[in-house]
């Protein structure tokens, strides 16, 4: 873990992300008493962890605190009710890191004022510690502070840090996005079994185990995914005639390219 900040921690939000963050941080070594959670009601399991810890927990913000990392873990929609009431737990030495989706720097500045601002991505495997995060800082991160954020972030998987605000919208369509794609290749997959006549309960579970171990063969091989695909596609074989289809020009890629520009416009949207 990089060099504590110079104030608490101050979480907003124990749900699924930020409580997977929290658990994730006190795995990782940090003292529950240099964290502050503030939730008006966490549930029970969040409650009894942040009390077994000995962190601190507020319904509101408290008098007096200022945040060395504001954490906001709160989902887009509520982000302009729940930060006006913030403001004065930002202070001169304060990084505010932002994971809710499609809320720029901007905007988190129109409610909390001008501070050093990371704005974070990660996606849903995050909860199980094995999620991917994008970030990009502000330029009035230091160094210090964004090794330390990359600390904090890292407990749910990689941390890849991008060079402009912009590209945070292609990270929530690749990657923000990105298991719901994987999810309803499952789908498909079960689906078309059905349809090759195999009962619908058996077509899924070879699907989604079929998933899920290629999913960790390729995290654990040091092979890239192109690679991995030409190790198992036998020339003539079974493999190669569905690849046929799926690598042809009416095939994945394009529809990819589609489905992950729509998404993308529809981030802009969403940031105003």
């Amino acid at each position: 873990m990089a060099a504590a900040a110079t104030g608490p921690i101050v979480l907003i939000g124990a749900g699924n992300m930020g409580g997977a963050m929290l658990s994730g941080w006190l795995k990782s070594g940090i003292s529950g008493s240099s964290v502050i959670v503030i939730d008006p009601g966490p549930q029970p399991a969040m409650a009894k962890l942040i009390a077994d810890n000995g962190a601190r927990h507020e319904t509101s913000a408290p008098a007096g605190v200022k945040a060395g990392v504001l954490f906001v873990a709160v989902k887009p929609q509520v982000m302009d009710q729940v930060l006006p009431p913030l403001k004065g737990l930002v202070g001169p030495e304060t990084v505010v890191v932002s994971v809710a989706a499609g809320k720029t720097i901007a905007n988190l500045e129109s409610h909390l004022g001008a501070a050093a601002t990371v704005r974070a991505m990660p996606n849903t495997p995050a909860m199980i510690g094995r999620g991917v995060t994008g970030a990009f800082a502000n330029a009035r991160v230091t160094m210090a502070q964004r090794d330390f954020v990359h600390s904090l972030l890292k407990v749910s998987g990689p941390v890849e840090w991008v060079a402009s605000e912009a590209d945070i919208d292609a990270v929530t369509a690749v990657s923000g996005s990105g298991p719901a794609y994987v999810f309803y290749l499952v789908e498909c997959m079960a689906e078309a079994g059905r349809k090759a006549g195999l009962p619908a309960d058996l077509a899924m579970r070879l699907a989604r185990e079929t998933v899920a171990g290629a999913g960790e063969l390729l995290h654990q091989s040091p092979d890239d995914a192109s690679r991995l695909r030409q190790n198992v596609t036998s020339p003539g074989g079974t493999t190669a005639a569905a690849l046929a289809v799926l690598m042809a020009e009416d095939g994945m890629q394009p529809l990819f390219d589609r489905a992950i520009a729509s998404a993308r416009k529809r981030a802009e949207e969403l940031a105003g």
